[in-house]
């Protein structure tokens, strides 16, 4: 069965840096898109970046761009996301994703919280 195991958020000073990553299993993860996304409390969840199989295609939601960096390791079937100047607007749950035959999964997620 699919399973998306975030790790790597925590507690992090505004103008810090995290890196966060989701660990893949059961489908083939080479060829496929994965996404990240967060959901803050009381908002829905949002869509931060997806990258493709192939890392050639990354797209990224408007606020995140410039400061956040999706990537992936297909021998290591893990997807990366690596967030600079975090602001404390950026607090949320934040969540793996991927599209299999045409059903989402998604991780239990990992918390990131930027406050002084």
């Amino acid at each position: 069965q699919v399973q998306l195991v975030e790790s790597g958020g925590g507690l992090v000073q505004p103008g810090g840096s995290l890196r966060l990553s989701c660990a893949a299993s059961g489908f083939t993860f080479s060829s496929n898109a994965m996404s990240w996304y967060r959901q803050a409390p009381g908002k829905e969840r949002e869509f931060v970046a997806r990258i493709s199989g192939t890392s050639i295609t990354r797209n990224y939601a408007d606020s995140m761009k410039g400061r956040f960096t999706i990537s992936r390791d297909n021998a290591k079937n893990t997807v990366y996301l690596q967030m600079n100047s975090l602001k404390p607007e950026d607090t949320a749950m934040y969540y793996c994703n991927a599209i299999w035959r045409g059903l989402h999964y998604w991780g239990q997620g990992t918390q990131v919280t930027v406050s002084s």
